[in-house]
C-alpha cells in the first residue's frame, strides 16, 4: 500500500479532478470504471463540480455504487442517494443503469444481502471472487468512523460479509455499510475531509491508531490518497 496527503485550499476542485483522472485510467485500462460514492456534507461540492467538468465522461461505462446509505427512503434529505442524485445524477445526466442505490427504505437486513448478492454476482461475471472498486470515497466523522463503520459497532469485526446491516448504539439507528474486507480490496481509496476536522483526529488515524476505525483502511493491494481541505 503507499500513500499519499494532500493538503489544499480548494478540496471540491481538486477532488473532482482526482476524480475524474482515475475515471480515465480506469476506462483506459478496463474500458470500465467502478466508483463508491461516500455521503455527508464533504462531498457535496466535490459531486457538484465533478457533474460540470465530466460531462464528457463515457457514463454508461461507469457504474456507481454507495459506501453506505442512511435506512430512510431515496427522497429523504437524509438520504445519500438524494445528496447524490441533486448534486451529481440530475446535472450529468447520468444513465440509471450505471447507478446501483442501497435501499434504505427496507428492511436492514434484507437491503444488506441484497447489494451484497448485486455486487458478488457482478464480480462472478467478470471472474472475480470479489467486487473490486475502482475508487472508494470515504469520510472522516468526529468520532473516528469512516463509512458506516462507528466505534464500538458489531461490523468493526465482519470479516466475512462484504456489505452489511451495522446497528449504531449511539444513534439509535441501522446504516448499512461496506466492510472492511470489501474497502480493502479497492485499487484506489479517497478520503475526503474537509477543514473543520480536528487535526489531531486526522493525524490520529494516519498514524494508525486503531481505536479509530478509519485506521483500519488498509489497502491489500491498492493505495489511499487524502485530501484534507484547509481554511481559504
Amino acid at each position: 500500500m503507499s500513500r499519499e496527503v494532500v493538503r489544499t485550499k480548494n478540496l471540491a476542485a481538486d477532488a473532482a479532478d482526482f476524480i475524474l483522472d482515475q475515471a480515465h485510467k480506469a476506462i483506459d485500462e478496463r474500458n470500465e470504471f467502478r466508483i463508491a460514492l461516500s455521503g455527508g456534507n464533504t462531498p457535496r461540492p466535490v459531486y457538484a463540480r465533478l457533474a460540470t467538468i465530466g460531462r464528457d465522461l463515457p457514463w454508461e461505462r461507469i457504474r456507481i455504487t454507495f459506501g453506505d446509505e442512511r435506512c430512510v427512503p431515496p427522497d429523504d434529505p437524509q438520504s445519500n442517494f438524494h445528496m447524490a442524485r441533486e448534486t451529481l445524477f440530475v446535472p450529468a445526466a447520468i444513465p440509471e443503469e450505471s447507478i446501483a442505490r442501497m435501499r434504505g427504505e427496507i428492511d436492514p437486513q434484507i437491503a444488506a444481502l441484497e447489494y451484497e448478492d448485486l455486487l458478488d454476482l457482478s464480480a462472478k461475471q467478470r471472474g472475480e471472487h470479489i467486487y473490486r472498486h475502482d475508487l472508494i470515497l470515504l469520510g472522516l466523522g468526529g468520532d473516528g468512523h469512516t463509512a458506516s463503520l462507528f466505534p464500538d459497532t458489531a461490523g468493526l469485526d465482519e470479516t466475512r460479509r462484504r456489505v452489511i446491516a451495522n446497528f449504531v448504539p449511539k444513534l439509535s439507528s441501522w446504516r448499512l455499510t461496506f466492510t472492511f474486507p470489501l474497502i480493502n480490496h479497492a485499487h484506489q481509496i479517497c478520503f475526503l475531509v474537509n477543514a473543520t476536522k480536528n487535526a489531531d483526529l486526522v493525524e490520529r488515524v494516519l498514524r494508525g491508531d486503531l481505536q479509530l476505525p478509519a485506521s483500519r483502511v488498509v489497502p491489500t493491494v491498492g493505495n489511499v490518497t487524502w485530501i484534507l481541505g484547509l481554511p481559504s
